[in-house]
């Protein structure tokens, strides 16, 4: 009896010996072709990347040989934008066309309908900007792959995936020894330099995500990349976290692939170093502001001008984009007029003047918007709206300006600011990023403006300022003027040139 047990034990082990045996068998019979397969489309990718990296080169030689001359590239789709970027760019290319005459420099552009001398033209007329000699532009046909609109969802993987694609397009188009991003496409560095075999460098002027942007969604707080039925959802926040970390890590990947980084402010870099982790190739170089246009004015005559008339303007300059939230001002300017004391003796009036560019459909609709929330609050009659407005007028309006208005959230840099406090007038930023870190700080043991970050803090520091006495606001406009020389474009040459040095030694001249 006990052997029969025995035996029907030691039967039911082998058994499932032999079973383990067939499955590991079975795997090993799936696996093996599996890896085999995995090795030869291993193969043939290399091949294939090996394949079109002999054959880009090639072009770059064939270009060399026609040219005489090495080329340096410039990845800026919205070149014919008017915003900050677009003053780093063409400040970027007078710096190194003047100091390196024998290198041929290239703007990839998506911009369609313009010629290369109307886009040089609108550099001149809105940023005073005048290239020593000519650039080569290189119309890209696909920029509709990096529009937002395109995704609306999944956006910033939509438009990091559509960069690698209208990157390709570029490098097929031309071949450069070195890429530079101006316009934060970070996933187009490994393609110019993997594939294309091109030195890279980047100036990032805002990480396309970041820690701030993950905290937002952390703690659910509605925002404009954070709708309100994902801010309300526990799920869907949780989800959108994963996402953002996910593509997080991608981000940094491709960024680390730059040889050179240069970040405009001091928020930026911070946040660049946790996620591209490349201290030793990364600098700050603040990006160019007209500072001296506005300082040729003597402060005296201004002051007095300024404090003489009735009419106090509040002027805020910068693109139509949704992060710049001029809603916000429009609010806060509404809370501003409601209240009791502003509109006294010697300040009848007081208008907003929003002054900023528009890139595309998306910002043009953005604007429309804006002038039916101005009629909804009744204060139409006192907002102005000036689109795309050339450099002599935007400098004739800051200049007759009583408050710079910013708004925007974690501003990277803010070269309105900038130009506002230079201009002299009183600037009011908000607590944070750029504005916050490095621009609206004391100066001479003074303040140089005022920070706010609602609608009511806002409202309060405009009251203020405007109940200040001519004496206290001359006093600020005077260190705000003298703190801004640190940004002028001298200043902004002479970093971005030694920034730049690296790479520029690696070409054959």
């Amino acid at each position: 009896m006990c052997c029969h047990f025995g035996n029907l034990k030691m039967s039911a082990h082998d058994h499932l010996s032999l079973c383990l045996c067939d499955l590991i068998r079975l795997l090993w019979t799936l696996l093996l072709p599996c890896f085999y397969l995995s090795l030869v489309l291993t193969a043939i990718l290399v091949l294939f990347i090996m394949g079109v990296r002999a054959w880009l080169q090639m072009k770059r030689k064939t270009r060399r040989a026609q040219d005489g001359r090495p080329a340096v590239a410039f990845f800026h789709p919205y070149c014919n934008a008017g915003g900050g970027g677009e003053r780093v760019l063409w400040c970027a290319l007078r710096a190194l066309q003047n100091r390196y005459p024998d290198v041929s420099f290239v703007v990839y552009t998506g911009d369609q309908g313009v010629t290369a001398e109307e886009i040089l033209d609108g550099a001149r007329r809105r940023f005073n900007i005048r290239l020593p000699r000519a650039v080569k532009f290189v119309f890209l046909k696909h920029r509709l792959l990096v529009e937002a609109k395109l995704y609306p969802h999944f956006t910033l993987l939509g438009q990091s995936v559509g960069s690698i694609f209208l990157g390709w397009e570029a490098l097929t188009e031309f071949v450069p020894d070195i890429y530079i991003d101006s316009m934060g496409y970070a996933f187009t560095l490994p393609v110019f330099r993997y594939l294309g075999g091109c030195h890279v460098g980047s100036y990032v002027h805002y990480p396309t995500i970041s820690t701030d942007m993950l905290s937002v969604v952390r703690e659910r707080n509605p925002r404009f990349n954070n709708a309100d039925y994902i801010s309300s959802n526990p799920v869907l926040s949780a989800i959108k976290v994963i996402y953002y970390c996910v593509f997080a890590l991608l981000y940094g990947l491709a960024g680390s692939c730059s040889e050179v980084i240069m970040v405009n402010s001091t928020w930026t870099l911070g946040h660049i170093l946790a996620l591209w982790r490349a201290p030793n190739r990364t600098n700050v170089v603040y990006p160019p502001c007209d500072v001296q246009a506005f300082l040729d004015i003597p402060i005296g005559e201004e002051g007095e001008k300024k404090e003489g008339k009735k009419c106090h303007c509040v002027v805020s300059v910068g693109q139509f984009r949704p992060e710049k939230d001029h809603q916000l001002q429009i609010r806060a300017f509404r809370k501003l007029v409601d209240r009791k004391g502003v509109e006294t003796v010697g300040r009848e009036i007081v208008k907003l003047v929003l002054i900023g560019g528009c890139r595309n459909q998306e910002d043009e609709d953005r604007v429309l918007m804006l002038r039916g929330l101005c009629q909804e609050l009744g204060i139409a009659d006192r907002v102005e709206f000036k689109l795309n407005i050339p450099f002599e007028e935007l400098k004739k309006d800051l200049t007759d300006a009583t408050i710079g208005l910013h708004t925007m959230w974690n501003e990277h840099f803010g070269i309105g600011v900038v130009e506002c406090m230079a201009a002299g007038t009183i600037i009011l930023a908000h607590k944070s990023g750029g504005p916050k870190l490095d621009i609206v700080v004391p100066y001479d043991g003074g303040p140089t403006g005022f920070l706010a970050d609602d609608e009511d803090t806002y409202a309060d520091a405009m009251e203020r300022i405007l109940s200040m006495t001519p004496e206290a606001r001359l006093e600020i406009r005077r260190r705000a003027r003298l703190s801004v020389t640190r940004f002028s474009d001298q200043e902004f040459e002479g970093s971005f040139l030694a920034a730049m040095e690296p790479l520029m030694s690696t070409l054959r001249l």
